[in-house]
Order: structure tokens, then sequence, then C-alpha cells
């Protein structure tokens, strides 16, 4: 009897140890510009999955190539647009150069990108959605890689990378492909006569992963429709990685709305502030990131570089916040 009882123990913490709420949290670590700040082109964020396996978020310009020391490994590569301080069109020369105002940008990742380099350095999958993957499948097989390792996630669909769930959502924003990307006689033409490639919609993400967090990761987008009916109706996102940066995105003000009044979730992480937000730190008196803060009614977690905040399945921040 005694050895029935222990095994219903052990099976019972098994169940406990496999149901997605009881799971591991999940890591998400921004890698800006200089360590312990949330700076101006601040863009790039790797999310952990409790089974080990690493997306890397817009890597822009603040990762410093594909051997930037904190990267380590990266299994997914998302890419919400083509823009450069998105996809990487240059990047620092190494971690920290540079000022929080005046990043250090001086390596220029033109025609492959920044996404691309890391991508065929790591091996990784770039899951991208709308009309970009066949520009990054190519770019992958002129430099000797997998074109395959480029993968489509097309609105209102979902695929499953490494155990997490990857779906794709409309972002309003420009997506035009930069001539420089092309390179060559095309490139240099269409740079002439001001044309950019295209590449389709912007694209938001919705992750899916094994503690049951669902995030939302929302791209330069402006306030739209899906956010509400979609990303909160549906999806029911508990975390929201949301642009504040203002005239080119979501400003403040309409972004703190649609954290009250749309998807309302239990946690936000602010992003592209477009300004040097924080100084030992702290944010600063004054600026977007703190009339964001103050309009928002759940917590906001600054993304400062370096520093590993850790999640639940319901999205509330458990360490590093």
């Amino acid at each position: 009897m005694k050895r029935i009882a222990l095994a219903a123990v052990a099976a019972s913490l098994v169940g406990i140890a496999a149901h997605p709420t009881m799971a591991a949290n999940v890591k998400i670590t921004p890698l800006g510009g200089q360590d312990g700040e949330f700076c101006r082109l601040d863009r790039a964020l790797i999310f952990e999955d409790p089974n080990g396996t690493r997306l890397l978020y817009d890597a822009g310009r603040t990762v410093a190539g594909a051997e930037d020391p904190r990267l380590g490994k990266i299994d997914v590569i998302l890419v919400s647009h083509m823009h450069g301080d998105h996809v990487g069109d240059r990047h620092t020369k190494a971690p920290n150069a540079g000022t929080c105002s005046k990043p250090d940008f001086s390596v220029v990742a033109a025609p492959n990108t920044n996404s691309v380099n890391i991508a065929l350095a790591k091996n990784a999958k770039i899951v991208t959605g709308s009309e970009m993957p066949p520009f990054f499948g190519n770019k992958l097989k002129a430099l000797g890689g997998n074109p395959k390792n480029s993968m489509l996630v097309r609105f209102g669909a979902t695929k499953t990378v490494g155990g997490v769930k990857i779906s794709t959502v409309p972002a309003l924003h420009t997506n035009g492909l930069n001539p420089a990307f092309i390179g060559g006689d095309l490139g240099k033409a269409m740079k002439a006569a001001g044309f950019s490639g295209y590449v389709g919609g912007a694209t938001g993400y919705i992750l899916q992963f094994t503690n049951g967090l669902v995030a939302y990761l929302s791209g330069d987008t402006g306030m739209t429709a899906e956010q509400d009916k979609v990303v909160r109706g549906y999806y029911k996102a508990e975390l929201v990685v949301i642009n504040i940066g203002d005239t080119y995105t979501t400003g403040p003000k309409e972004a703190a709305y649609v954290i009250n009044d749309m998807i309302k979730p239990a946690s936000v992480i602010a992003s592209h502030a477009n300004e040097p937000a924080t100084k030992g730190g702290k944010v600063i008196a004054g600026t977007r990131t703190a009339a964001f803060m103050n309009a928002v009614n759940v917590p906001v977690h600054l993304p400062l570089s370096g520093r590993t905040m850790e999640f639940d399945g319901a999205g509330m921040c458990k360490s590093g916040c």
C-alpha cells in the first residue's frame, strides 16, 4: 500500500509539472545599445521558452552582428518589417559602443541585413508573414544558406517551431524594401527613382509559449481593430510588447489606449521609444516613456539592455522587473 501511495504522489507531481500554468517562466532579455538602459534605437528582444527554444525579435542595429556575445543560441528570428532599424541595415561594432542618445552603428550590414547574417551564423529560422519570406529565402540561398529556413506564417495562421506557436497579425505601418538591400543596377535605378521594393504589409506577432503565456509583439503599428477582436478576443494575449515612439509609430497616449481599452493584458513592455528613455536604469521625467507609464493601468516594464525578465503563464513578471 505504501508503494502504491508513493506512486500516486509521484504521478500527481508529474501532472502538476506538466500543467502549463505550473511550468517554468518565459525569459525575455533586451539586447539594447547600452547595458542597463532603454535607449533611442533599442528594438531587439530575446524570448526564451522554458523548453530552451530562443527567439530573436527585431535584431535591428543594436545587436553587434552574429558574433555579439549576448546572442548565444538562436533558433528563430522574427522581423516585424523591413525598415533598417528593425531588420538591421547596419549595426553597432560592439555592445555599448557610442552612447544612449548617439549609438555607434558604423558596421554596414546591407545588402544582407543583420537579421540574415545572424540567421546564417546560427542556422536559425527566419519566420515572417506578408511577402517577406521570398526576400529572406533568396538572401539565404545567395549566401550559401538554406532558403527553406525562411518560413511563412501568413495572417491568421499558426506555425509551431521548437514548441512555440507563432502566429502573425496585421500591423498598420509602411514596409518598403530599401534599394540598398537589393543592390546591383536594379537597386541603383530604384534609389535614383525614389522607389522602394514591395514586400507586403508589416507584421505583428502572437507567441504562445509552452508555459501557457501568450505574448503580442506589436511591431511598428498604429491602432487597429485587430488589437481588440483578434489579439484580445481570439488569442487572449496577457503580455504585450508595444511601440510608443510617436510620429512613426503609435504614440504614448494612443499606445496607452490600446493597452487599457483594447487588449487589456496583465503586463506590458514598452518598446521603440525613439528617445533615451532612462538614465541609470530609471525612467527620465518628461519623456514619452514616462507619459506612457503614467497613463497605463497595468504594470509597465522597461526593456533595460541585458536585464532578463521572467514571466509566468498569466503574463505576470516574476523576476528581473
